[in-house]
């Protein structure tokens, strides 16, 4: 019953933390079983045209509180419209605290969701569909408790 009361209480706050007009592109995939292989790599094709704006990306993901370890590294590619390598970046993310063992992200329950960012008030230097290539770099394959991975495009918002 609890679990059930999380994943509600999770899916309200995705509902509410979704209906932001900044928010150019937000999507995550689910891992299977919580177990993520070292050759699962999700893919997620970013449509930009606007190069005038300004956007800030993040990385989204989901883990479950006994997920073993206080940070995970992520490696991510970015391929840009016409295919070519724009960068190819190993990343070093903290799940919770070294010391305390407490918990970063939005949790409910033993479940917590983070946004973590990767490039703040970038421009994308041409149109079209940008893709960013995700996969775990840990020692352990695979990876238990990681729940979920994505990205998070946003319209930077000009302050009045």
């Amino acid at each position: 019953m609890r679990f059930f009361r999380s994943i509600l209480a999770l899916s309200l706050l995705a509902i509410l933390w979704s209906c932001d007009d900044s928010v150019v592109y937000k999507a995550h995939e689910d891992i299977k079983d919580g177990l993520w292989y070292i050759k699962n790599k999700p893919e997620f094709k970013v449509s930009i045209e606007d190069t005038v704006s300004r956007y800030n990306v993040y990385y989204v993901f989901r883990n479950a509180l006994q997920y073993p370890y206080y940070n995970l590294y992520l490696t991510r590619q970015v391929n840009g419209p016409d295919g070519a390598l724009i960068s190819n970046t190993l990343e070093e993310l903290f799940v919770s605290n070294e010391i305390t063992g407490k918990p970063y992200g939005k949790g409910l329950g033993d479940l917590f969701d983070h946004k973590v960012p990767i490039a703040k008030d970038y421009s994308f230097p041409k149109s079209g569909v940008y893709t960013f290539k995700l996969s775990q770099s840990m020692r352990q394959n695979p990876l238990p408790h990681i729940l979920s991975v994505g990205i998070a495009v946003e319209k930077v918002k000009n302050e009045p």
